[in-house]
């Protein structure tokens, strides 16, 4: 399919401009070949991505963390090679950052509460204002292990608990990534549990003293879930050939 067909169709599903994060962060970020038989996804926009892109024969990349983060900065070292790469191989990259974490279809958040199978499914958290993650509920509870061994079934990395509150678990909310501020959201919303990709230090005794339940899934697999829903949405509405590439950075 066309190029800007895609990319415009990518920016409505995901709605882009409706999130207040910075512009460079999402959208095509480079103009590869106008046509696009076969797209690659990863989570991150790295140089070993782009070569694995490349032996598959992709013509379009789609990465949760793209290449730019905030001001511009000048093209070398290591940016120079990542942009040569591509622009030597006409691949097109797309980002989608806070947009793929929130989106309620093929989004982070809401995906990984599903594939986890909560139940009465709704917003939770927010970023600058806009909803960003999900809570949901086990009706008939489980325990916070068996929960562990749940969330590492679904995305293949083992989990680190902090566990500080009761061990049988009804309710969770969750935010991918670096999220593990939100652990006082979800304590405030009366919670049993809060899951996340990493843990920050300064948050360990805020879960224990507050009775909560943490479970640190990594930055990276938390971040799997979004571009592999998107991948499966690309082949079922337009029938490209999409590859996700597994790339952890054990982060």
């Amino acid at each position: 399919m066309e190029r800007d067909d895609l990319v415009t169709w990518l920016d409505d599903l995901l709605d882009i401009r409706a999130y207040p994060d910075d512009p460079s962060l999402n959208g095509l970020q480079v103009e590869g070949t106008a046509e696009v038989a076969k797209v690659a996804l990863a989570v991150d926009a790295s140089l070993n991505a782009f070569e694995q892109a490349a032996e598959l024969g992709a013509d379009m990349l789609i990465t949760h963390h793209g290449l730019f983060w905030g001001p511009a900065r000048a093209v070398t070292g290591a940016l120079k090679r990542r942009l040569a790469f591509l622009l030597e191989r006409d691949i097109s990259l797309y980002a989608a950052h806070i947009p793929l974490d929130a989106h309620r279809e093929v989004g982070n958040n809401w995906g990984l509460a599903r594939l986890l199978e909560l139940e009465q499914l709704e917003d939770f958290a927010t970023f600058k204002g806009m909803p960003i993650g999900c809570k949901g509920r086990f009706p008939q509870g489980i325990d916070l292990h068996d929960l562990a061994d749940r969330i590492e079934k679904a995305l293949g990395e083992s989990v680190l608990v902090h566990a500080g509150g009761d061990m049988t678990v009804r309710s969770v909310g969750i935010v991918s990534g670096a999220a593990a501020w939100d652990v006082v959201t979800a304590h405030e919303e009366g919670l049993d549990a809060f899951l996340t990709g990493e843990p920050k230090h300064d948050v360990f005794h805020e879960v224990f003293e507050r009775g909560m339940n943490a479970l640190y899934a990594g930055h990276y697999m938390t971040e799997t879930v979004g571009v592999n829903l998107l991948g499966e949405r690309l082949r079922e509405t337009f029938g490209l050939d999409t590859e996700f590439l597994l790339l952890p950075t054990g982060l």
